[in-house]
């Protein structure tokens, strides 16, 4: 598991497969992006109830919906992208809105707070996520890693 500042790997190999695409910046664009991801995953042959696709089909909503809540700009829709390499699945999801960040450490929500776990979850979750620029716009990208 690795934190918010660690550097983003380099892109050393190519990805043998890759799902790109951009959904409205709602609550029913954060559910497609959940959905056609885990049909993706399955396309690539982990099957829907197979740990990476529960793994990465959870990533994927809480950083979809992360980018809905926190990242949203209006008129501006936020982009995922899934690529598999040799040893690691990752997801990335970006969004428009440059001035929010995540935190730059996590913290544990009281036990009555509604929201602020999904960081958690995504660091529980993954070997390795971070944040980075996002490259030629703006904005920033959230990105999560799972070996295969």
């Amino acid at each position: 598991m690795t934190s918010l500042h660690s550097p983003e790997p380099a892109e050393a190999t190519a990805p043998v497969r890759e799902f790109a695409m951009r959904f409205s910046s709602t609550p029913r664009g954060a559910r497609l992006a959940r959905r056609l991801v885990s049909h993706r995953l399955d396309d690539w042959g982990y099957g829907y109830d197979s740990p990476l696709n529960d793994t990465l089909a959870l990533i994927t909503a809480e950083l979809a919906a992360n980018a809905v809540r926190h990242g949203h700009v209006p008129g501006r829709d936020f982009a995922v992208r899934l690529t598999e390499r040799p040893d690691v699945l990752r997801i990335e999801v970006s969004d428009t809105r440059t001035e929010r960040t995540p935190p730059t450490a996590l913290h544990i929500p009281s036990a009555d707070a509604e929201s602020g776990r999904g960081l958690l979850l995504i660091a529980a979750l993954a070997d390795r996520w971070g944040t980075a620029p996002r490259p030629a716009a703006p904005g920033k990208t959230v990105w999560a890693e799972c070996r295969r």
